[in-house]
């Protein structure tokens, strides 16, 4: 099957910041770019056994990003979600979802663009040992490729599109 939805990685490599950033809204447009053409049903349906769907990955995201960018590395307490789940609260529309989600990567790039130095330690530990600005760029962008290979699924299962 040849794949539909292919994206390029990306040829930056201007500096650490820059470079991290590029790969980290690569995987990013990955997961959004799973979205494109659905609908809100389709968004919604559960293919698999966990009851994970592509709305449900966005909102996890969402909620990923607001933890670790907006909680741990800006030390703004009210960022913490709580429970970083895939349930998408009832009364969102698949609209709302992605709009969060965008305005959550929005937020987040600017908290990393805030900090001078990405060795700089986030605000608030995650667990028991103190983490730098780094780690958490190389986490988010670890949750976020994983990911968007459930949504590469999710997606093919749905209407046969493939790609990244």
């Amino acid at each position: 099957m040849a794949e539909t939805q292919r994206r390029p990685v990306p040829r930056n490599d201007a500096g650490e910041r820059d470079t991290a950033l590029a790969f980290l809204a690569f995987a990013r447009e990955c997961v959004v770019k799973k979205t494109d053409g659905l609908t809100e049903e389709q968004l919604r349906r559960v293919l698999v056994d966990s009851g994970t769907t592509l709305l449900g990955l966005v909102h996890h995201l969402t909620l990923a990003e607001r933890l670790w960018f907006g909680y741990y590395v800006a030390g703004r307490e009210e960022e913490d979600p709580g429970d970083v789940d895939m349930e998408v609260p009832a009364g969102h529309s698949a609209e709302r979802v992605l709009a969060d989600y965008q305005a959550a990567i929005a937020a987040s790039d600017a908290v990393v663009r805030a900090v001078d130095d990405l060795g700089t330690p986030t605000a608030f530990p995650p667990g028991d040992t103190s983490q730098s600005v780094r780690w958490v760029i190389a986490h988010m962008t670890s949750e976020t490729v994983r990911h968007a290979g459930h949504a590469d699924i999710l997606r093919e299962q749905i209407d046969g599109t493939t790609g990244r």
